[in-house]
């Protein structure tokens, strides 16, 4: 028996910052699953940064979306239909085919979810999924953070951002300074995430915000955002001091690519490590940061904001949201 459902496609490839119209709602028709396949009804998926250079034609770490083929990402579900025997009806998944109400998958593509009491199960696209492996891998791995280590992290009230600037209290950091771009998130950082300092980056220079907030200095940065934000760690970043370079949201949605960080040549008097990095080389770290990161979860010393947005009409709009920095935490469209 078939299966009448909803999808996302990319109907244009963007020209700068997306529109509406570059993305298409499409009714489509899915089969009972084949031997070895099972159908998921999802009920929340993830809108991510990394979604919009997929909507360029470039060659990247992962392939590009098609134009008129529907996107995809994580999303969680309940399985609805099942050939196998190790996922069972009412069984929920985690999976890669968000971007639509239903998904038919080999079974090998997805992955049960353990519920932790007391925990919503959506944490499992954030804090508890690629979210919080992103930022624990970036902290720990790539940037080699250890305690008593100045931490800047920007875009800090995002999804990345906030469990990083998280992670580097809860591990023994001297100080953890954000910004953000809004007095808002300031204060969400400082009062709600134990943040020691945090700044917003619309109000003046960047580098004149960032020493105010770390006057002696920083050892790590955790680069969400590119642009000016690098130039002015790389400023304040002490002798063999470590970059993890997580993304470039600043100019995701630019046309003509921004001039690098002018003072770059300071990387080679400092001796500073900066080194880009991508979560999916760094799966086998999943069941230490869920271990470690769930039990911080658990018992409230770390908090994971979300942002929900409801409907799968309104996932395009949730996905323009989060460019634009509307979301506090993770940005999740529930379906």
């Amino acid at each position: 028996m078939t299966t009448t459902t909803r999808e996302i496609h990319l109907a244009a490839r963007p020209n700068g910052w997306p529109t509406q119209e570059n993305f298409a709602l499409v009714t489509t028709d899915l089969p009972a699953p084949a031997a070895g396949q099972v159908l998921v009804r999802n009920t929340h998926m993830s809108v991510d940064p990394y979604m919009r250079p997929r909507m360029n034609d470039v060659k990247s770490y992962v392939p590009p979306f098609q134009v008129g083929e529907p996107l995809d990402g994580a999303a969680i579900g309940k399985v609805v239909e099942s050939t196998v025997d190790n996922l069972a009806v009412g069984d929920l998944v985690l999976h890669r085919l968000g971007w639509r109400e239903h998904a038919l998958l080999d079974a090998a593509e997805a992955r049960r979810i353990e519920p932790i009491d007391g925990v919503d199960v959506s944490h499992y696209l954030g804090v508890l999924g690629t979210t919080g492996l992103t930022a624990y891998v970036g902290l720990l791995d790539i940037a080699r953070f250890k305690a008593g280590d100045t931490v800047f992290v920007s875009g800090a009230a995002g999804a990345v951002g906030s469990v990083a600037g998280q992670i580097a209290r809860l591990r023994g950091a001297k100080r953890v300074v954000g910004s953000a771009g809004s007095a808002a998130k300031v204060a969400h950082l400082t009062k709600k995430l134990g943040f020691d300092a945090a700044f917003n980056y619309r109000d003046g220079p960047v580098a004149d915000g960032l020493t105010a907030a770390a006057p002696d200095g920083i050892d790590v940065y955790f680069d969400n955002v590119g642009g000016d934000q690098l130039e002015a760690a790389i400023g304040a970043l002490h002798d063999h001091g470590r970059v993890a370079m997580c993304g470039s949201i600043a100019q995701y949605n630019e046309s003509t690519p921004p001039p690098g960080p002018r003072n770059l040549a300071l990387a080679v008097g400092k001796r500073l490590t900066l080194r880009g990095f991508i979560v999916i080389d760094h799966f086998g770290r999943t069941s230490d940061m869920v271990r470690e990161v769930g039990g911080w979860l658990a018992s409230g010393e770390l908090v994971a904001e979300e942002t929900f947005v409801d409907g799968l009409d309104n996932a395009v709009a949730g996905f323009l949201g989060m460019l634009r920095g509307e979301n506090t935490g993770k940005m999740v469209i529930r379906l």
